[in-house]
C-alpha cells in the first residue's frame, strides 16, 4: 500500500481492502510505501482549516462539508476520524521512518493500525517522536532502537530507495495498492470495486 499517514482516505481505503480480501477469502501481506503529501509540512504542523483556506480556498462552508462527507464515509468503513480533535496535518517523515523499521520486524501492519487510530481517532501528533516511540512501546518493541532509528541517515536512504519505486511504479494519486508486485490500483475504491479488481487479478 501506498500512503501518507496524515492523508484522510488512507484509512478508509485500507479499511475497504481488507474488507475486500476478507468477503474473497485471500489472505494477503500487507507492506507500505511511504508516500509524504508534503514533505515540506513545518514540524508543528499545519491546522486543516488553514490548509484548505490557503490552497484551494475554500470558505467555511465548504470545509464543513468535505468534512462532514469523510467522516461519513469512514464511519461506513468502520474508521473513526474525529475532526473535533484531529486539527491539524503534520509532517509525516519520521513516522514514516518507524513503519520502514517496523517491517524488518514483521509488525507494520500493527503499526499502521496504531497510527491511524492515534491520528485520526485521537488527533495525535503523529510527528512527535514521543507520540511516535509510545506506539513502538504498545507494540511491545524496543524503544531505544526506535529513538536511533528516528534519527539515522541510514533508514532515510533506504526509505529514499522505496520513494524511487514509487516513481517507478508512475503513482500519481494515494492511496494506491501494488498487488503481486504487478497490478496498479489508485484510489480509496469501494469495497465492491476493490474485490471485482482483485477478482479479476484472480483469473
Amino acid at each position: 500500500m501506498v500512503h501518507d499517514v496524515v492523508c484522510s482516505w488512507y484509512p478508509i481505503g485500507y479499511s475497504h481492502m481488507k474488507e475486500a480480501l476478507h468477503r474473497l477469502n485471500i489472505k494477503a501481506d500487507f507492506h507500505f510505501l511511504p508516500y509524504e503529501l508534503d514533505p515540506d509540512m513545518s514540524e508543528k504542523g499545519e491546522s486543516i482549516d488553514r490548509f484548505f483556506e490557503r490552497r484551494h480556498q475554500w470558505d467555511q462552508s465548504k470545509l464543513l462539508n468535505y468534512k462532514e462527507n469523510v467522516t461519513a464515509v469512514a464511519a461506513s468503513a468502520g474508521v473513526s476520524i474525529d475532526f473535533s480533535k484531529r486539527t491539524h496535518y503534520y509532517n509525516s517523515g519520521k513516522a514514516h521512518q518507524l513503519m520502514h523499521w517496523a517491517e524488518g520486524y514483521g509488525r507494520q501492519q500493527e503499526l499502521n493500525e496504531l497510527l491511524i487510530d492515534a491520528y485520526f481517532k485521537h488527533g495525535l501528533d503523529i510527528g512527535d517522536p514521543l507520540i511516535l516511540i509510545d506506539l513502538v512501546e504498545q507494540l511491545g518493541l524496543d524503544s531505544s532502537k526506535a529513538k536511533q532509528v528516528l534519527c539515522s541517515s541510514v533508514v532515510d536512504k533506504q526509505l529514499l530507495l522505496k520513494n524511487q519505486r514509487i516513481q517507478r511504479l508512475a503513482v500519481q494519486s494515494i492511496p494506491a495498492f501494488v498487488v503481486n508486485d504487478s497490478k496498479l490500483i489508485s484510489g480509496s475504491k469501494s469495497v465492491n470495486d476493490f474485490e471485482q479488481i482483485l477478482k479479476s487479478i484472480q483469473r
